[in-house]
């Protein structure tokens, strides 16, 4: 990550220093201030275009090592080690998928109480405060 970031602010500071270099050449040629915009522009354009393809290519070869289960870790305990009941389950699921506490409710056909009861059980045995660090440690832990 360091290495990326460094590569990217020399990228930056050498096309800042091509600028500030074109500015002098600007001074002395008689280039329009629209031609030296639009250099300037072109130049942006093939820059972000490299910059995205290269993030992009980073994302899917981190993509391709997860799906292909090298980098995922084991199942450090099941939801019957942690005591997580069947329906807790379910509402965890939902949680994931983005469900309000409402619509969990209603999804499974139980009260709005029950959702949080189960909800806050989660939370316990899973040793989270939030919904987003109980799905995170749900995955992290292979059971999600």
């Amino acid at each position: 990550m360091k290495s990326t970031i460094l590569e990217y602010g020399l990228v930056i500071f050498v096309v800042l220093a091509l600028v500030h270099l074109s500015e002098y050449s600007l001074l002395s040629a008689n280039i329009s201030s629209e031609m030296y915009a639009g250099i300037v522009g072109l130049a942006f354009l093939v820059l972000g275009t490299f910059v995205g393809f290269k993030l992009r290519r980073e994302r899917r070869a981190g993509q391709a090592t997860a799906a292909n289960g090298e980098t995922a870790p084991p199942p450090q305990k099941s939801k019957d080690e942690l005591g997580i009941s069947n329906r807790e389950y379910e509402v965890l699921e939902h949680i994931a998928k983005g469900y309000t506490n409402q619509e969990i409710a209603d999804r499974l056909f139980i009260s709005l109480p029950t959702v949080k009861t189960h909800t806050a059980n989660l939370y316990a045995k899973l040793e989270v405060r939030r919904r987003t660090q109980a799905v995170s440690k749900a995955r992290e832990i292979g059971i999600l």
